[in-house]
């Protein structure tokens, strides 16, 4: 694919993500259980690009597991709702719960929903907005192309983290496949942490 071929699916994907976004009726849900909720990731920068994922982070004070429990069933009586796992992370520095939701849209397409509850007024609430806004207020036009091209030339079996592609581009100007995934590979050798440009 040339460039022009890349942005033009890239584009086309994230108007489905909107459109399977408003039509599964997730984030109403979240909504109506008293929640403030935020789109994040690679959706809301303009970075999505062959994977059907949609990242919400949603807000309100005082979860406990049954509370986020109750939201998740109101979820799976969504019509499309196939498959929910869930991570607990409620005692850890993140206070949060994770949610993976599995949606068949009406399309037929599978996509996947990772919906993180996290408790208001904590570390981390509203810092991964911040990052996003942050990439796109930095990024070139050329640095959006190399990202969009790798990430459409990464093998479906391959597992590199849009974070990932972020900062190896942004940050040290990786521009090849090649070079990505040595960049990984010493990147995840370091202790983890949370980049922000």
């Amino acid at each position: 694919m040339n460039q022009k071929e890349i942005n033009d699916r890239a584009l086309a994907c994230q108007q489905e993500a909107r459109r399977v976004l408003a039509e599964s009726g997730i984030a109403e849900v979240w909504e109506k259980a008293g929640c403030r909720v935020n789109l994040v990731g690679s959706l809301r920068m303009g970075l999505l690009a062959a994977h059907r994922d949609i990242d919400l982070h949603v807000y309100s004070s005082g979860i406990t597991e049954q509370s986020s429990f109750a939201i998740a069933a109101a979820m799976s009586a969504i019509e499309g709702v196939i498959e929910i796992t869930s991570i607990n992370g409620l005692h850890t520095s993140e206070h949060c719960m994770a949610w993976h939701v599995k949606y068949k849209a009406s399309s037929g397409e599978t996509w996947q929903f990772d919906i993180i509850h996290i408790e208001t007024g904590t570390e981390y609430d509203g810092y991964f907005e911040r990052m996003a806004d942050r990439i796109v207020q930095v990024m070139t036009p050329s640095q959006r192309d190399t990202i969009l091209r790798l990430k459409f030339a990464t093998p479906p079996g391959e597992t590199i983290h849009g974070v990932e592609y972020y900062e190896a581009i942004i940050a040290d100007g990786v521009t090849t496949l090649a070079d990505l995934r040595r960049w990984v590979t010493a990147h995840r050798a370091k202790p983890p942490y949370y980049w922000m440009p």
